[in-house]
């Protein structure tokens, strides 16, 4: 896909993401559209994954490690054929196959069940490791919150993962810079998240998560890149294509109520307009 059809796919998801969570009158909005780039580009562009054979041996694996993002990955999942789109807005539902976190047992297309922050890539981890001890040729990828990074089960995962240099593990940070409580840097600053992935062994890419230039050469970079695994920092902003919401720690975990989901609708109806 080119750049223009990326970014209106990506439109799309946000779109799908703001729906799920008014219906649901519950979720976590922000941390979902300021993944929403990479998870299209994951999930349109990147991966080798069937939605008529979510089951296929060889597939590439994604692990969503900040779980409670799970909007942004039902979205991708939907508008990639593995389900309908009219069932985001059972999200959170009692009977609905679509929970507040992701369920491999459940969900078609999810590869892991998360929600414990810190757990994700260390399950992603143990993927990459079973590909190489198989000599395998699927690709795994992971994505982070930056206040998860505040877990330490994430650096013993990353330990272990420079130290047997797991090339075929790809894992993303979503750089959003806002956690449930404030600012990741105030509340327990992880900074700088480059250099502490560096020191585990770990190649370092620097990007913005919404240029998709840039989300392009970094996975081709990690793909080209041998004896250690790869760290994407994708510097984002919470809440990405709603105006009230970027940047805005509240929408962290809160649906809209009506008005405000017109408002967001009619936000992302612009940037869709603009694209057209």
């Amino acid at each position: 896909m080119d750049n223009i059809s990326l970014k209106k796919m990506a439109n799309e998801l946000r779109k799908n993401i703001v729906t799920a969570v008014y219906y649901a009158k519950s979720g976590h909005p922000g941390g979902s559209l300021s993944a929403a780039d990479i998870l299209t580009y994951l999930y349109f562009e990147e991966m080798n994954i069937n939605p008529q054979q979510p089951q296929m041996k060889d597939r590439d694996r994604f692990v969503l490690s900040k779980g409670h993002a799970a909007p942004g990955l039902y979205s991708a999942l939907a508008l990639r054929g593995y389900f309908p789109v009219e069932d985001l807005k059972t999200l959170r539902h009692i009977d609905s196959y679509l929970q507040g976190h992701p369920d491999m047992k459940h969900t078609p297309g999810v590869d892991m069940s998360t929600g414990s922050l810190g757990q994700g890539i260390s399950a992603a981890t143990g993927m990459a490791l079973s590909a190489k001890v198989q000599e395998r040729d699927f690709r795994v990828y992971t994505l982070l919150g930056d206040g998860e990074l505040q877990e330490g089960q994430v650096w013993e995962a990353a330990m272990f993962a420079g130290s047997h240099g797991l090339d075929n593990l790809t894992v993303v940070v979503d750089n959003n810079n806002l956690q449930i409580d404030g600012t990741v840097k105030d509340t327990c600053s992880p900074y700088p998240i480059d250099e502490k992935f560096a020191a585990f062994n770990f190649h370092v890419i620097n990007i913005n998560a919404h240029d998709f230039d840039q989300i392009r050469a970094a996975f081709s970079e990690a793909k080209s890149t041998k004896g250690r695994p790869t760290a994407i920092i994708a510097k984002s902003i919470k809440g990405k294509g709603v105006s009230f919401m970027e940047n805005a720690v509240g929408w962290h975990g809160k649906a809209p109520n009506e008005d405000e989901y017109k408002q967001a609708m009619a936000d992302l109806n612009k940037i869709g307009e603009a694209l057209a």
